[in-house]
């Protein structure tokens, strides 16, 4: 697929600018996110990450991208302080359920993958895990110490900031405030407090942990990252994203042990989501003010979930409230049933000549308006905007009164293209090429004809009644119209054969209904 015109521009965290999106080897796009670090079940905070790089990787399949999507699983070495001090959580959640600590990670890891089918959230090409990539991380620390990067203490390895020139690029810190500012600790073996773990002794109990050159122990949260972006994309990415609360110290760190060790450009586009917040406070699992998505579930619909986050900018904080999300609902019931009308016009039969250009004028210019907002660094509220523009475009067509069926065929593909496809909305989209067919041979809308299939079958029960009608089995030959009828398959005697069509429907603001 040729990629499509557009202009698709960027907000690149580590240039702080926007800048035009132009991949290092069009038409390939290598993309990483931040996964989970499973050890509880994922909640609406991580849904905004998640949906919103699910949109992002969309457009850029759209666009004629060919996107390799690449989203890590973390389930050893996230420490609980988030940086090189406190416990292991996946082995803290462990300890306080009395199992194995790859028990939670499965158990999690699942669930997370479960939740995320249930948001229409794309699955990554590649999930890999940090225990299953542990020796290339030990690789990756033993050329770090060679190049004089890194240096052991005790069975720990750490990173040497001052090694590395460009530390804090990212973040916008100064080396030296961070030093001045850090609390020293008398017995802290590292040479500077902005110094940062590679590579963890295993303390007596610690349960995932491998042998290494310096002894038992597991890898850094940092370094999982670098390593496994690197081998299933390149030394250097088009995109990283991630939320924006691991900016610094996470992804600063990856770009030095990066990009100390290859010399190259770790990352071309930073792309960093913003938050949820709970009354103006983040929401996390630290704070306890979050909600599961399994318990948000139980009262909102995924797409409604999925409809409350892309009403704003990724960048931008969402703001976590019920009228919020009831909100969102309101606005998703108003476009399924407009939807929905489209659906049932399109299968009418025409009852009207001649035609309008209204729903393909309609429809162009809500493809032009939504690819400007999603050119403009993926600008969901603004996509929104548009397919509202368009269902109000399509209402006030329908509400005209009669005319060809046709008509409404463009702005009904414009909101399965735009809202289904792009936006990832699961009922904005037919259910097959058989259904298409159907609406084309303006068809039963609520059939689901298989074209190699439905013929054969119908006309061997015609030809069952053609049967019985020559054997004078009235009776039978009724029964079989009368069942056929049921299903909406009308059958038409003529001298010559027995013809069959679907049975319309009658089409109404307030739904449709058999003739």
């Amino acid at each position: 697929m040729p990629i499509r015109e557009n202009n698709l521009h960027v907000t690149n965290t580590l240039t702080r600018k926007r800048e035009p999106f132009e991949p290092l080897d069009p038409p390939h796009v290598g993309m990483y996110v931040c996964g989970p670090t499973v050890y509880g079940d994922a909640h609406i905070g991580h849904a905004k990450s998640y949906v919103s790089f699910d949109v992002i990787v969309r457009y850029l399949r759209y666009l004629g991208y060919q996107v390799t999507y690449v989203q890590n699983i973390t389930d050893v070495g996230h420490l609980t302080d988030d940086a090189d001090e406190g416990e292991d959580k996946v082995e803290k959640a462990a300890r306080a359920k009395k199992i194995h600590p790859m028990a939670i990670a499965e158990t999690f890891a699942r669930r997370y993958f479960e939740d995320m089918d249930r948001l229409n959230v794309l699955r990554p090409d590649i999930s890999p895990r940090a225990s299953g990539h542990i020796v290339e991380q030990i690789e990756h620390v033993k050329h770090l110490l060679e190049t004089g990067h890194a240096y052991e203490v005790g069975g720990n390895v750490y990173f040497d900031v001052s090694s590395f020139s460009k530390y804090g690029r990212l973040s916008g810190r100064n080396v030296e405030d961070m030093q001045a500012g850090a609390r020293v600790e008398a017995k802290s073996e590292k040479r500077s407090p902005a110094d940062f773990a590679l590579w963890k002794r295993a303390e007596p109990g610690h349960i995932m942990q491998w042998t290494s050159p310096w002894g038992m122990g597991y890898p850094g949260w940092h370094l999982e990252c670098t390593v496994m972006s690197q081998k299933y994309i390149s030394e250097t990415l088009d995109i990283h994203g991630g939320g924006i609360e691991n900016q610094f110290p996470h992804h600063e760190n990856e770009i030095a042990q990066a990009e100390a060790a290859s010399g190259k450009p770790f990352v071309k586009y930073w792309l960093h989501n913003n938050m949820v917040t709970v009354g103006s406070q983040k929401m996390g699992k630290s704070l306890g003010n979050f909600i599961t998505l399994r318990d948000a579930f139980e009262k909102w619909d995924p797409m409604v979930l999925r409809m409350f986050i892309l009403q704003s900018h990724y960048r931008s904080q969402t703001d976590f409230s019920e009228e919020a999300l009831e909100a969102a609902k309101e606005g998703y019931g108003r476009l399924l049933r407009t939807f929905r009308r489209l659906e049932r016009a399109i299968a009418t039969p025409e009852s009207t000549s001649g035609g309008s250009t209204a729903g393909l004028d309609a429809a162009e210019s809500a493809a032009r308006r939504f690819g400007e907002a999603m050119d403009d660094d993926f600008n969901t509220p603004g996509a929104m905007a548009v397919l509202f523009n368009l269902a109000n475009d399509a209402n006030r067509m329908l509400d005209a009164g009669p005319q060809p069926a046709v008509n409404f065929f463009n702005p009904y593909h414009a909101l399965i293209e735009m809202g289904g496809d792009v936006l990832g909305f699961t009922d904005l989209k037919t259910i097959d090429d058989a259904r298409w067919s159907a609406i084309r041979a303006r068809r039963h809308p609520f059939s689901l004809p298989v074209e190699d299939l439905t013929d054969p079958l119908v006309n061997l029960l015609i030809d069952q009644r053609a049967d019985a009608r020559t054997n004078k089995d009235y009776a039978r030959a009724d029964a079989i119209r009368k069942r056929l009828a049921a299903i909406g398959i009308i059958l038409e005697d003529s001298p010559r054969r027995t013809a069959w069509r679907f049975k319309p429907l009658a089409v109404s603001p307030e739904g449709a209904t058999d003739l």
